[in-house]
């Protein structure tokens, strides 16, 4: 089991966001997971330009390190996402990875994926960047197991969110071997559904990467 945890902060090791990861992480690997962890300060993901060039070929024409990061969460069994509350949403660094991400939420490449997340913010904000988080999870088709939080400057916080995502790692790994079902995450992911079917079929002469991938999946 390959579980995948990207870090958002622009602040590498120091970050308290990505020592929440960590512990994630450390409680994927006593539940049995094999992980990983990208932290994006140490590469260099640009913006999406809205060429549309990976729904007609699958192919994005900036030359960065986004590549090999697609790659590794297409690949996981499990995802994990983490950014600091930046005036109420995630950071630049992370922004540019999800936008980055058209074409995989167009033809719903993350169904069947468990995902969670985790933010620290100066005060209680953490939760408005978990649910954000959650959301896009969720509608990238992931079912979503949880989230962990902390608030910088309210005392014992950060403890306790540290003790939270450690089970939070541990959740995450139980729910991809009983294959958990989130009924209330359903009606988004059949939404979603009907909503890029409906997309991809209206285009398909010009998005021929996607709409194979809708007929190969047998979705059309």
């Amino acid at each position: 089991m390959r579980i995948l945890a990207i870090c958002g902060s622009p602040r590498g090791k120091q970050s308290s966001t990505r020592r929440l990861i960590e512990k994630v992480l450390e409680g994927a690997v006593s539940a049995g997971a094999n992980t990983e962890l990208v932290d994006l300060s140490e590469v260099a993901v640009s913006y999406c330009k809205a060429c549309g060039a990976c729904h007609v070929s699958g192919n994005c024409p900036i030359q960065d390190d986004f590549e090999p990061v697609r790659g590794k969460m297409l690949a996981c069994d499990g995802l994990v996402l983490g950014s600091p509350n930046y005036f109420n949403t995630v950071t630049a660094q992370l922004k540019s990875v999800l936008d980055r991400l058209s074409s995989e939420i167009h033809c719903q490449e993350f169904l069947g994926k468990y995902a969670c997340c985790v933010t620290t913010a100066g005060g209680p904000e953490f939760d408005m960047v978990n649910d954000y988080l959650t959301g896009v999870l969720v509608r990238l088709g992931c079912s979503a197991v949880g989230s962990a939080g902390a608030g910088m400057s309210i005392p014992g916080s950060f403890d306790q969110a540290q003790q939270d995502a450690l089970a939070l790692g541990r959740d995450l790994v139980n729910a991809i071997q009983e294959k958990r079902a989130y009924p209330e995450q359903e009606p988004v992911h059949k939404a979603m559904h009907e909503r890029f079917k409906h997309l991809v079929s209206l285009n398909k002469d010009t998005w021929r990467h996607e709409y194979d991938i809708w007929r190969a999946n047998g979705w059309l």
